[in-house]
């Protein structure tokens, strides 16, 4: 078996780019030798800053010689229809066969087909993968035709040590020569295959597989930290993205001033990590300290002394602007940034982002009467939310929106229920995000993801597809989290209802809705049965028993709909559940099929003087029992009561299928039946709508 080593040496890679190029690399190159009939054993791909490299092992060193049969025309068809075939299938008339089938006589060529070197192929196809390599973004430099990423400077290619020769134009060959560290080791080399390779690099100071990388960088920070008596702030988008940058990474720890602590510390961590990529540390109680920790691609002499105080010159200055932001912002209070929201548009169709602040007082306000919640506070932080938006520490740090909005509410007395709010009325952000429990905060919170929901929907911008570019699903989620995790006991199509009427408060009638008002709350309820689908699949939730249950209609109570969700689920587990429902499907397809027939419903009562035989006797006994006690469970919202009521007519509906003829040749017998099999669609139909669930 053969090995193959592939590198494209470039300037520096986009560390947000590095990991998908990686990947593309291997999926394209795989796909490539798979389409030629080429197997191998293990494929792996690496990224550094300047390099993209791919290493294949256990590789075919020559393609398998293959025997193609085709079938060609009629034996007596046109000459040129047979010429044609023949030039195609490159054989002449003399090495065709002639076949005798049903349909007549046939020509058939047998093409045999020499595999080739594994070598040439490779040669053959690389140039045009590289050349359109799916980067991001690409750039051409100089007077060269190319596009990459960064310029590409040298192209190693290597099979069994020898070169895969191929010319890829604009001045670049493959060969079997690339370079180390850029500043320790930037001579050139020779290698021979990726053993050498790996080795050579690293000998250069260039740690080829990012895994390393992590992990080297993960152990010095948190060693480093712990020796100062501090703990790392573990961030593992920075660590990926820190990883992407040095080839032959050296942790060292800096420090700034302590005065630069007055500011709230999400504030200056932002500082760090978007503007520098810097680490921050805590001490023991949490408390940022003064020191960050960061990534050099350098090995100094005087163990990092000139670097670390460089760094700490730039961080200076980034932290002196963060603190001019904080101090200026604190000159004013919140609502005086409220006027400039105004010029601020939220969408083009739902106004600004002031006329929206508008429409969240109200709608919070409404919501927080619903729940409890103390109103006036729900307004107050509703009126504030987007209130930082305008400040200077949030343009400049977009992420803290919210964050600092609470800081500076607090900062002029706000009550702490207000200032939370204020931060977490963007929560939940995702899956794994802390959802709201104070009730003001709640408030805000789903009066915010309303309205997104019902101006969008109303404006016909709803998610299509792979497409949400207003995070609607999220917020439909996050809908969905607040109510379910706080136990909310709100009718959510009354929520919708409210919020459509809010849509109408600003001033400017220049709102053209595309979806009838009238129709936006059905297709927003449809919405969220399909994100409550994808919220409980995690959790082992059926879907079928959710479409089963929101089916039946009016049910926007999503605690007590997962409630009978709960209880279905659990009751469809058992044989019981499992043998009733068998038996709710056969009468329901019954019923289905002689009532298309008849072209009539079989509703009404059961006549019991027309029931015959014993088991039908039976089963309109146990319904006449159970109706009751169904109705007052469901009532009760006592589900699992109520199933326990369903599960005894399980051996009665059992036996009647075992002892009744249902089309008994007795017209209003027959009727009877059906009216007793309709008896059992409609009270279970009232627990969920087993129509709907599956098996």
């Amino acid at each position: 078996m053969s090995a193959f080593l592939l590198e494209l040496f470039s300037e520096e890679i986009p560390a947000r780019m590095q990991a998908k190029a990686a990947s593309d690399l291997k999926r394209l190159v795989s796909d490539k030798l798979k389409e030629a009939g080429l197997k191998f054993e293990r494929a792996e791909a690496y990224v550094t800053a300047r390099r993209l490299t791919l290493h294949i092992a256990g590789l075919d060193g020559e393609q398998p010689d293959i025997s193609e049969e085709r079938r060609g025309p009629r034996a007596d068809a046109p000459e040129k229809a047979i010429d044609g075939f023949l030039k195609g299938a490159g054989v002449s008339r003399d090495q065709v066969e002639i076949r005798e089938e049903k349909k007549g006589t046939f020509l058939y060529a047998v093409i045999e087909k020499k595999g080739r070197k594994t070598a040439e192929v490779l040669a053959e196809f690389l140039p045009d993968l590289i050349r359109t390599f799916p980067w991001p973004k690409s750039q051409r430099w100089g007077a060269k035709s190319l596009r990459w990423v960064r310029p590409l400077h040298s192209i190693l290619c290597l099979m069994d040590g020898d070169v895969v020769s191929f010319d890829l134009g604009d001045g670049l060959s493959s060969g079997n020569i690339t370079r180390g560290h850029r500043f320790l080791a930037p001579d050139a080399f020779e290698v021979t295959d990726f053993a050498d390779y790996k080795a050579k690099l690293e000998a250069t100071y260039v740690i080829l597989d990012p895994a390393d990388r992590k992990a080297l960088i993960a152990e010095q920070a948190a060693k480093l930290a712990a020796e100062a008596g501090l703990t790392l702030l573990e961030d593992e988008g920075l660590l990926n993205e820190v990883v992407g940058l040095a080839e032959y990474p050296v942790v060292l720890m800096g420090e700034f001033d302590k005065d630069f602590l007055d500011v709230p510390q999400e504030a200056l961590t932002s500082a760090m990590k978007s503007h520098q990529k810097y680490f921050s540390v805590v001490d023991a109680d949490g408390t940022l300290a003064n020191k960050f920790i960061f990534v050099s691609n350098m090995k100094a002499e005087d163990h990092g002394a000139k670097i670390i105080d460089g760094n700490q010159r730039v961080l200076r200055a980034r932290l002196a602007d963060t603190k001019f932001f904080w101090d200026q912002d604190l000159k004013h209070r919140l609502e005086d940034n409220l006027p400039k929201l105004n010029d601020i548009v939220f969408h083009a169709k739902l106004g600004t982002v002031g006329e929206r602040v508008t429409r969240l007082v109200a709608l919070s306000g409404h919501i927080a009467e619903k729940i409890g919640a103390d109103v006036a506070q729900a307004k107050r932080a509703a009126e504030l939310c987007k209130a930082d938006l305008v400040s200077g520490m949030v343009g400049e740090f977009a992420d803290l929106q919210g964050l600092m909005g609470k800081y500076y509410a607090e900062k002029q007395g706000e009550p702490s229920a207000v200032a939370n709010a204020i931060a977490e009325h963007y929560s939940p952000k995702g899956p794994s995000d802390k959802c709201p429990s104070d009730p003001v905060s709640v408030s805000v919170a789903l009066a915010e993801k309303l309205d997104s929901l019902i101006g969008f929907f109303l404006v016909n911008e709803m998610p299509t597809g792979s497409k949400d570019p207003f995070a609607l699903r999220r917020a439909a989620l996050g809908i969905i989290r607040l109510i379910v995790e706080n136990k909310l006991r709100l009718n959510l199509l009354g929520l919708i209802e409210n919020s459509k009427q809010w849509q109408n408060v600003q001033a400017v009638d220049y709102v053209e809705f595309e979806n009838p008002r009238e129709e936006v709350p059905a297709l927003l309820m449809n919405f969220f049965e399909d994100r409550l689908k994808v919220h409980l699949k995690e959790q082992g939730v059926r879907h079928d028993l959710i479409t089963a249950v929101f089916s039946l209609g009016g049910e926007d109570d999503l605690v007590r709909l997962l409630a009978r969700v709960e209880a279905l689920q659990s009751f469809l587990s058992t044989d019981d559940g499992a043998n009733l429902l068998a038996g709710f499907k056969r009468a329901a397809n019954i019923l289905k099929a002689e009532e298309k027939k008849d072209g009539v419903t079989y509703g009404g009562a059961v006549k019991a003087d027309l029931l015959v035989e014993p088991a039908e006797k039976a089963l309109y006994d146990s319904l006449m029992a159970i109706s009751a006690p169904v109705a007052e469970a469901l009532a009760q919202e006592k589900y699992d009561l109520a199933m326990t009521h369903l599960a005894t007519l399980r051996a009665p509906i059992d036996q009647f299928f075992e002892d009744v003829t249902v089309n008994s040749d007795d017209k209003d017998v027959r009727d009877n039946r059906l009216k007793l099999l309709t008896h059992i669609r409609t009270i279970m139909n009232g627990v969920a709508n087993f129509s709907e669930i599956e098996g």
